[in-house]
């Protein structure tokens, strides 16, 4: 958990000072700054996360069946690093609406407030719950079912609404 906080917190505030320096930049005349502004805004967008999350319910749906060996190697090779490129863009997308927010525009809250961030904490809340669901055959197989369920949705509704 602590790895988890220390990576969210460094990214927010690089990701912050970066947007803030480029907003700073435009505001005294030069368009790099708006340049640099755009890139660090289309970093990462809510809607990201469905496909981030459908390839972290498979791996972790993977993680249930596997054995030991098997499932240590794709927890380090693949589940962490989704888990903590969700962590990225999820920090990145806060901190710019941050130094936008530090700089007064106000409608930058606005844009925290889609709902498709729900698979962005989905992924987070899961990879802290990783670790108890392989305890035994029952949650172990809960688990399967359900991270399966969230991969197939993730790939193929559409969440209009």
């Amino acid at each position: 958990m602590n790895r988890t906080l220390a990576t969210f917190l460094t990214v927010l505030v690089l990701t912050g000072i970066l947007t803030a320096l480029s907003i700073a930049v435009r505001i005294k005349g030069y368009p790099l700054g708006g340049l640099g502004e755009a890139r660090l805004d289309a970093l990462a967008s809510a809607a990201t996360f469905i496909p981030l999350a459908a390839l972290y319910a498979f791996s972790a749906a993977l993680l249930m069946v596997l054995p030991l060996r098997a499932a240590a190697f794709v927890l380090a090779t693949g589940t962490s690093p989704l888990h903590i490129s969700a962590l990225v863009l999820l920090a990145s997308v806060i901190g710019v609406q941050a130094a936008r927010l530090g700089f007064g525009d106000t409608k930058a809250l606005n844009d925290l407030l889609d709902w498709q961030f729900v698979f962005a904490a989905a992924i987070v809340g899961a990879h802290a719950a990783l670790n108890p669901l392989r305890r035994n055959a029952l949650t172990r197989t809960a688990a399967f079912v359900a991270f399966v369920v969230a991969a197939l949705a993730c790939l193929y509704w559409t969440f209009r609404l």
